[in-house]
């Protein structure tokens, strides 16, 4: 009986890490489409079963204080770090949508979907109307 308990217990923990590490959740280096350099580490996270994201830190050189000149709105003139850039997804089966992704770059927001493409790999698409116009990112889980 004993060796069962331990057992199950065992079998729990390894459950509820696995479950944690195929989550959108947690912190992500985004890589740019364009140039392939790391722009920044963001932390995606759940308010009443909706998926945000927060700039927590920006990685590129001289650009650590960048404020979102483009932006309109309440971000205008707001520091990139700490902006929320991804507002309210919703699961929808494999997929998180129904919401918008602010690109600071050029202060446009953007329709959007995230996917895991593996545990440690994010695919973030921002789109025009369509999906298949877009841009499409991938992001890495960052392992602390």
């Amino acid at each position: 009986m004993k060796k069962n308990s331990v057992l199950i217990f065992a079998f729990s923990i390894l459950f509820m890490l696995s479950a944690n590490s195929q989550s959108i959740f947690g912190k992500w280096k985004t890589i740019d489409d364009e140039t392939g350099k790391e722009k920044s580490i963001v932390e995606i996270y759940n308010v009443n079963g909706k998926a945000y994201a927060k700039v927590l830190q920006v990685l590129e050189k001289g650009k650590e204080d960048k404020v979102c000149d483009l932006c309109t709105g309440a971000n205008k003139n707001k520091p990139v770090k700490g902006m929320v850039i991804i507002n309210g997804l919703s699961k929808d089966g494999d997929e998180w949508n129904d919401a918008k992704i602010l690109d600071p770059k050029n202060g446009k927001e953007y329709k959007c979907y995230i996917a895991l493409e593996t545990n440690n790999k994010l695919k973030v698409r921002g789109y025009i109307g369509f999906a298949l116009i877009g841009r499409t990112q991938y992001w890495t889980r960052v392992t602390e």
